[in-house]
């Protein structure tokens, strides 16, 4: 009887070490290279060099981050969907991925990627010089309506989700206003500080180094709520403009990565943000953490792109 239990303690020993080891498994592939649309300096740019410094440890293998522009990140999406679907190449997932598929038709769509996570909820802010005559979105909505034609309002690539949020507020004050689209957070701000612009929309993550050093402030935030961080800056429709946006992070691969591998992503990610370090500075960048694996991220998708599809035949951008 003993025998008999210490062979079964000794088995269950095994087992727990097993399964240990196989949750510390290193990664199949390396180096894993994590392609994103937005150019360097830009929100998915800052988000993907930041994780895979707590990412490289954890899954044992080494990143790389491309930078693919074109097409409003029609390029990047082609790019990972044509790849081997064995992990070696992850897209960077924003709500720009569905918007590019949604106006322009490219070759391959937001549907042609598998997500395989999402990580944040990223709030959007607006913001502008802090030469700028402008103290709040409600400032630069009435100098807008004083100086018809004259307004200039910047956003990133076109089928972004910030150039959507632009394009509501238009609507939503009954203004006319010229929206420039960029390639990326990097290029606009440079048109926000050189005043070309009245303000810009974008993540804290984008504008964090500008606005530590006093050269932006923010004049509202795109979101239901007050970010806690910043409780001094009213949302946008609390200065009386209906307009809501949501912006995720995470990412999608080529349709066929194997469900072991998507597993991996997911318990690494999950292990990561409850990492001090890494904490540390995601709650610099005001991120709400939305951790889901491939479920519940294909869902999410899905049904996020149903509600943008909607909002865009709303505005007649779409039939």
């Amino acid at each position: 009887m003993q025998m008999k239990s210490w062979i079964a303690g000794f088995a269950a020993i095994l087992a727990v070490a097993s399964a240990d080891a196989a949750a510390q498994a290193k990664y199949p592939v390396s180096p894993v290279s994590l392609v994103t649309h937005s150019s360097p300096g830009g929100g998915s740019d800052v988000f993907l060099r930041e994780l895979i410094k707590h990412l490289t440890p954890v899954m044992g293998t080494s990143f790389g981050v491309d930078n693919v522009r074109g097409g409003s990140g029609a390029a990047a999406i082609a790019k990972v969907a044509k790849s081997p679907p064995n992990g070696g190449m992850l897209y960077a997932t924003t709500p720009t991925y569905i918007q590019t598929s949604l106006l322009s038709k490219p070759e391959i769509g937001y549907d042609g990627l598998d997500p395989i996570a999402i990580v944040f909820l990223d709030p959007e802010v607006i913001y502008t010089r802090t030469e700028s005559p402008f103290r709040s979105v409600a400032d630069a909505i009435a100098y807008a309506k004083a100086n018809a034609g004259r307004a200039k309002w910047g956003a990133a690539n076109p089928a972004s989700l910030e150039r959507i949020a632009l394009e509501r507020l238009k609507k939503a004050a009954g203004v006319q206003a010229a929206v420039v689209s960029h390639e990326g957070g990097g290029d606009l701000m440079i048109n926000v500080l050189n005043g070309t612009l009245d303000f810009g929309i974008g993540e804290i993550q984008e504008i964090r180094a500008q606005l530590d050093a006093g050269k932006v402030r923010l004049l509202g935030v795109v979101t239901d709520r007050r970010l806690p961080d910043f409780a001094n800056v009213a949302t946008v429709r609390e200065q009386g403009f209906d307009v809501v946006v949501t912006k995720f992070r995470g990412l999608a691969g080529p349709k066929g990565i194997p469900d072991d591998i998507a597993a991996q992503w997911e318990r690494a990610i999950r292990q990561v943000v409850a990492s001090d370090a890494y904490k540390a500075e995601y709650s610099k960048e005001s991120l709400v953490l939305s951790v889901m694996g491939r479920a519940e991220a294909r869902a999410f998708t899905q049904k996020f792109a149903e509600e943008i599809a909607g909002t865009l035949r709303e505005l007649g951008v779409i039939k």
